[in-house]
């Protein structure tokens, strides 16, 4: 079941989200919670379907518009900005917001909670993780930035992470991530498919871009898609879903 919320901003202003929930009646305890952050094209069907996937496999999801608010050019600008210097910013205040939202729920429980974020929004999800906000238990970074320094992640929650090797422009992220997790001892799964290029996990259609950003290889490789899916749910079955 799909729906568009208002999500509050302590500056008194509201985000505009769109939250799936599990068909049925929510267990006592609360369904387990994911924040799903876009991609840089912003809320498209394929991130739509993200948050659809997550509800179907019992998760209580919610998928932030992180430029509803403002000018999309302004919005799009505070975003590079952040990745851009690596410093928090508006973007990281809204998935914070959106994530008490979630929390406060009564049909969710606001102690098993997880953030996945694709392209742009991976990257904002493995800052915002390594922030260590309350109830975020693991963290899916698809094809994401990641910060030179290890010492930014020390604090992160366990990782699940997916790149493509055809990626010239990021796969070298997704080795940093790797040895990122490696040298703090933090739990991960991280990989790299050598046949797969930029935003293979969901079935987007950004054309332009593809001409574009020609390097990145963009677009769906089905095979890898349905494994790195396969490698992020079992992740968060076992961090989030588990009442450990």
């Amino acid at each position: 079941m799909r729906r568009e919320v208002r999500v509050p901003l302590p500056d008194g202003d509201s985000l505009a989200a769109t939250v799936a929930l599990p068909e049925g009646t929510a267990p006592a305890t609360g369904w387990p919670g994911i924040v799903v952050v876009h991609e840089i094209y912003g809320v498209e069907p394929d991130m739509l379907d993200v948050a659809d996937l997550f509800a179907d496999r019992g998760y209580a999801a919610v998928l932030p518009d992180l430029y509803s608010h403002g000018t999309r050019t302004g919005c799009l600008a505070r975003a590079m900005h952040q990745l851009a210097t690596g410093r928090p910013g508006r973007p990281t205040s809204d998935i914070d917001a959106t994530r008490r939202w979630l929390a406060g729920r009564e049909d969710v429980d606001g102690d098993r909670l997880g953030v996945i974020g694709f392209c742009m929004g991976g990257g904002f999800a493995l800052a915002y993780a390594a922030s260590a906000p309350p109830g975020v238990r693991a963290a899916s970074v698809n094809y994401g930035a990641v910060p030179r320094d290890e010492e930014e992640l020390r604090a992160v929650c366990p990782v699940v992470g997916s790149y493509g090797g055809r990626d010239a422009g990021f796969r070298s992220h997704g080795r940093r991530l790797q040895e990122h997790m490696r040298a703090l001892g933090i739990e991960h799964d991280v990989e790299i498919y050598p046949g797969a290029g930029h935003s293979f996990m969901t079935d987007g259609h950004h054309p332009l871009a593809r001409l574009a950003l020609f390097p990145l290889r963009h677009g769906l490789v089905r095979p890898a898609a349905e494994d790195s899916w396969r490698r992020t749910f079992a992740f968060f079955d076992t961090y989030v879903a588990d009442h450990r």
